[in-house]
């Protein structure tokens, strides 16, 4: 059967995915862009997409890992990769969109910025190859951008060029979230009710989308999962911050000018990138500010109210990178808010390891993908996912979590200490123990991806 849609940019064919009862529209083209150039969006292809297979991911560190480099990173791949094959390209600007089968109009979207410390990961990795969504009546949206440093150089060359430098890949994230803006509705999507979610540098990416002043409008709600919130630790720096290091960048690659290094080989690219972070210590691959997408610092922000004015949920894990700090990011965020949000601390130990609630742990759960993992999983693990998925859902349809059946789950708010408990225990509100989360981040700041 062809799965066609007749969208404002062109028909596109999709396929079923590998969730019964959902169609998958895979690696549809949102956007083009040369190196180092902010983002094109597509407004219309030639004859029939064909969107049944993914697009390819960016090009990142782990393209040109070793062997011995890739077992040093053992515990993520094996955790959501092994067995995968990816393709990666500069040419990666595509995103994927899952709907039920039964079509429906009108239906709340949820869109999902990957994580990866702005550096790795992609759009279809197992925990996120299609998320259950659908099935509770959720349009499900996952996007690619650029990474490392073909996603965020900064150079006074491209300021002369373009007027601003820095961000490429958050402006590819915004770029995105326009393409869905104008052709959602043919996949049966709400342009008037999308919710973003984000984990990691994927959450951190929806917190500088919800103070830009260039994405008012295109969404409505907003998810951030360790790593939402504002810290001083975190903050953006302006990009002439930046320049020394994308300057000592194009001298170790032996580049003169801004054309030779735009043409540089990318596993050339990443080469010099890698070798010059061990001689200019900052600058090189984080969101900065630009004067235009990015404004100012998240802490300055918050406190003039710059922020969307939306419902927010936010939350971390028990075992995340710094812990501390990432549980009070989310709770303070969401308690400064005129709206109400709602914050969550995940500790389900996992079966299979003693790693704990690790940095991402939650990610199968929230997407509903427990199927696809090596775990043993207990009954209680697919409870509750099933539960994490519904308030995940609720909140896309309606901006409360809450339904029927579910333990009440209540606003944070600047007298409301406690956050929903997901985990070990039944799910419930509760006061997190600030003195075991800080000796978490004494005893072991986290692992990265």
């Amino acid at each position: 059967m062809d799965y066609l849609v007749n969208t404002p940019c062109g028909t596109v064919r999709g396929t079923k995915a590998n969730v019964p009862g959902v169609i998958a529209y895979k690696g549809i083209r949102y956007a083009t862009a040369g190196r180092w150039e902010y983002p094109r969006q597509v407004k219309s292809w030639e004859g029939i997409y064909d969107a049944t297979e993914y697009g390819a991911c960016c090009y990142q560190p782990r393209t040109f890992f070793t062997p011995e480099e890739q077992e040093k990173r053992s515990f993520y791949h094996r955790e959501f990769r092994e067995g995968q094959t990816f393709v990666y390209s500069e040419d990666c600007l595509f995103l994927n969109i899952f709907t039920p089968e039964e079509k429906r109009e009108t239906l709340p979207v949820l869109v999902y910025i990957h994580g990866g410390s702005f550096t790795g990961c992609c759009a279809h990795e197992k925990h996120y190859d299609c998320p259950v969504w659908p099935r509770e009546g959720v349009i499900a949206v996952t996007i690619q951008y650029r990474l490392g440093p073909l996603g965020f150089a900064c150079l006074p060359e491209l300021k002369e060029e373009a007027g601003y430098t820095g961000n490429y890949g958050l402006l590819d994230q915004l770029t995105a979230l326009q393409w869905i803006r104008d052709n959602i509705a043919a996949f049966g999507g709400d342009p008037e009710n999308v919710t973003l979610l984000g984990q990691s540098a994927g959450a951190m990416s929806v917190q500088q989308l919800a103070f830009s002043p260039m994405s008012r409008g295109l969404f409505h709600k907003a998810v951030m999962m360790s790593g939402g919130g504002v810290h001083r630790l975190l903050s953006p720096a302006p990009a002439e911050k930046h320049y020394a290091f994308w300057k000592a960048a194009m001298k170790n690659a032996g580049c003169n000018t801004l054309e030779e290094f735009r043409a540089l080989a990318p596993e050339k690219l990443f080469a010099v990138w890698k070798q010059t972070q061990k001689e200019v210590p900052s600058g090189f691959y984080a969101p900065c500010i630009d004067g235009r997408f990015v404004t100012d610092t998240g802490v300055k922000l918050l406190k003039q109210g710059a922020q969307h004015q939306i419902p927010y949920m936010a939350g971390s894990t028990q075992e995340d990178m710094l812990p501390l700090i990432l549980q009070d990011m989310a709770r303070n965020w969401c308690s400064a808010q005129k709206v109400p949000s709602y914050t969550w601390l995940f500790d389900r130990r996992l079966p299979g390891d003693d790693k704990g609630a690790w940095h991402s742990a939650d990610m199968w759960y929230w997407f509903g993908t427990l199927f696809r993992s090596w775990r043993p999983w207990r009954k209680k693990d697919h409870a509750l996912s099933r539960q994490m998925v519904s308030y995940l859902c609720n909140f896309a349809k309606t901006g409360d979590p809450n339904g029927p059946g579910l333990p009440l789950w209540e606003p944070s708010s600047q007298s409301q200490t406690k956050v929903l408990r997901l985990g070990e225990k039944k799910t419930h509100m509760c006061p997190v123990s600030r003195l075991g989360l800080l000796l978490k981040t004494i005893q072991d700041p986290g692992m990265g991806v």
